[in-house]
């Protein structure tokens, strides 16, 4: 299942939302209010999928479950037949005030009865706790007899900011921003569809999620040049640079060379193979200044001649994409070898990639912002939840992709349709987002399985379907 999220939306930390509510209610905003909006929020989700079918709340103590009491009251009045099972009596203040304007039938978790549409309002965002053996067992039952689960902002037991923990949800509303977990490892998967509830609170938006890309138009005396010059770097396993060559021109560069010792042969014939003699060939042929972006890394070995061909790259004064075996070869000591003072430069690398040049102590989206800032470049730290970072300290996630991509080729593919965008020029979305989301969205069409080398042509298509500016 290729899960959908909302795109372009802003993704916050636990702390983060809850500054911005605090926020709104110095401006005047009650958390009755506030409260009032959310739970209406989640009951028009609930009463959609519903479809007439009864519905249990479950309601916890705190202002989720204060949320869950609006819910059950705002189901109720449109005419389903509701109950609220409790997880302790709720806290003074809003959550109790909630409770109160509740007037249906209330149980505890082990005397509910079950029902088909079970809505989770138990815990949210806070910290994540154990659930004692008491609670789990009648909650176990509840869970495995309804026949959809929906989570008012998370699932209980899930960390916000990690997704770790435990909990999961056929649907999940989230209530004015995506957090972390919603997104991410296997909070993001225990999410289910996610549905993005507009309450009224203004979030900081460094972080969001992606979305289709406004490309830059062509103007009026465009050519091959302008268009955008890719130098694809070849090595050890030429198939690779031709895969990531021929995804440069699917993406819309204008000019791809593909450069190497044997370059790869083959289609399509407007693929300019360039043979060298010697890695030091490599730096007068990236001496010229119509290249926009050099790819470097797919394919390319690991052996002396790889390391040679890596120094050409970076030596050259061009836009870099580094991908596969050039991060490896560049490990952790790359020092200042990046120049990101002189020129951007994109790093693509899957999670063992990324651990042999970064830390990796923390959760994804922390770890990556971490080494976009550390280094100067743009990271696209790739999986299943690919995670695209900025030195200044904004981040791009994207997930759902087609479990197809799991497959050798494809990040070669990725690399060579962001080194297109790169050397496309400024104007429009960020490149490196635009390389990724055409990656992706291509993707997404190719069916569960499909071979590596037919998803150019569909890159192709996603390209020309985008907005251009």
């Amino acid at each position: 299942m290729i899960r959908r999220i909302p795109e372009g939306a802003a993704v916050v930390t636990a702390a983060e939302m809850r500054a911005a509510e605090e926020a709104l209610f110095a401006g005047g905003v009650s958390q009755d209010a506030l409260m009032e909006r959310a739970g209406i929020a989640v009951a028009d989700q609930v009463a959609r999928l519903a479809a007439g079918r009864s519905v249990l709340v479950l309601a916890g103590p705190g202002n989720n479950g204060g949320d869950g009491y609006v819910v059950a009251r705002r189901l109720q009045e449109r005419g389903l037949s509701v109950t609220v099972a409790a997880l302790g009596a709720p806290k003074q203040g809003a959550a109790a005030r909630m409770a109160a304007r509740w007037q249906g039938p209330i149980s505890t978790l082990g005397e509910a009865d079950p029902r088909p549409i079970l809505v989770d309002a138990l815990l949210g965002i806070g910290a994540p706790r154990p659930f004692d053996p008491a609670t789990t067992a009648p909650l176990a039952r509840l869970n495995g007899a309804a026949a959809l689960l929906v989570a008012v902002d998370l699932p209980s037991g899930r960390h916000a900011d990690t997704g770790a923990g435990t909990g999961s949800a056929d649907v999940t509303v989230a209530l004015g921003a995506l957090k972390p977990a919603h997104l991410l490892g296997e909070g993001g998967a225990s999410c289910g569809h996610v549905v993005l509830a507009d309450i009224g609170v203004r979030v900081e938006d460094a972080v969001t999620t992606i979305a289709r890309p406004i490309l830059p138009a062509w103007r009026h005396d465009v050519n091959k040049f302008s268009r955008g010059m890719v130098a694809v770097v070849s090595g050890a396993m030429p198939g690779a640079g031709w895969l990531a060559a021929r995804a440069a021109l699917a993406a819309g560069a204008g000019y791809v060379q593909l450069i190497g010792r044997q370059p790869a042969e083959g289609h399509p014939h407007a693929l300019v193979r360039r043979t060298i003699a010697h890695p030091r060939d490599l730096r007068d042929i990236l001496g010229d200044p119509r290249i926009g972006t050099v790819v470097v890394g797919p394919g390319l070995g690991r052996e002396d001649e790889a390391r040679a061909l890596l120094d050409a790259a970076l030596a050259s004064s061009h836009d870099l994409v580094i991908d596969g075996d050039a991060l490896t070869l560049l490990g952790r000591d790359f020092g200042d070898r990046l120049a990101t003072h002189r020129r951007r430069v994109c790093l693509t690398p899957h999670g063992g990639e990324f651990a042999r040049m970064f830390v990796t102590d923390g959760d994804k989206l922390t770890i990556t912002r971490a080494a976009a800032r550390a280094t100067g470049a743009t990271i696209v730290h790739k999986g299943p939840d690919t995670v695209a970072a900025y030195p200044d300290g904004r981040a791009i996630i994207s997930i759902g992709t087609n479990a197809g991509l799991s497959s050798a080729g494809t990040g070669d593919l990725l690399a060579g349709s962001i080194g297109a965008r790169m050397a496309a020029g400024k104007e429009g979305t960020d490149p490196v987002a635009a390389g990724v989301w055409l990656h992706a969205r291509a993707a997404d069409h190719m069916g569960a399985i499909f071979a590596v080398d037919a998803l150019p042509d569909r890159i192709t298509q996603e390209v020309n379907a985008c907005p251009t500016r």
